[in-house]
């Protein structure tokens, strides 16, 4: 406060030469008494570093440390979300891969599967091929058997179908 005397020497010299005037004005008095005025002064001087050191610094302290603390508590907050975002990408990944590695599961699933099924088929197919050789040959055997089986029964057959024709006897 005792930085600047000649300026605090200035303002109360206008104040002094200004209570005049002011006084001649009638009721309104804006400029108090010479002696007021000092005791205002001094009050204000004494009252400042007091409330300063009692109420503002402590105040102002509060009012930092304050500041401080929210500025702690969102970096920890953008980490977190930083953290928070890195875990939900390594989570996407995880089950992209989890997806991923299922899929060639099922596919391997599904290959294995169907070379079963032609392996199968294969089996069946060349089950009936043999059975279908084999009923084939049984056919023919039984052709040939009903044709030697014929043959040998057409010529006394055919003898008699003649005779009975003729109406005579052909031996």
């Amino acid at each position: 406060m005792t930085r600047h005397p000649r300026a605090l020497a200035v303002l109360g010299a206008a104040v002094v030469l200004a209570a005049g005037p002011a006084r001649a004005s009638g009721g309104l008095e804006l400029v108090p008494e010479p002696q007021r005025l000092i005791f205002l002064l001094v009050l204000f001087l004494v009252l400042v570093p007091l409330l300063n050191f009692l109420l503002f610094k402590p105040l102002l302290g509060v009012l930092e440390e304050r500041g401080r603390r929210i500025e702690g508590a969102r970096a920890r907050a953008a980490e977190l979300a930083n953290r928070a975002a890195a875990l939900v990408a390594q989570h996407e990944q995880a089950v992209q891969a989890v997806r991923q590695a299922s899929h060639q599961e099922r596919a391997r699933f599904v290959d294995e599967a169907r070379r079963a099924h032609q392996g199968a088929i294969g089996e069946a197919r060349g089950e009936a091929e043999r059975r279908l050789a084999g009923t084939r040959d049984e056919i023919g055997a039984a052709l040939e058997a009903a044709r030697a089986q014929l043959r040998s029964a057409a010529g006394p057959l055919a003898r008699e179908a003649a005779e009975r024709l003729l109406g005579r006897s052909l031996s």
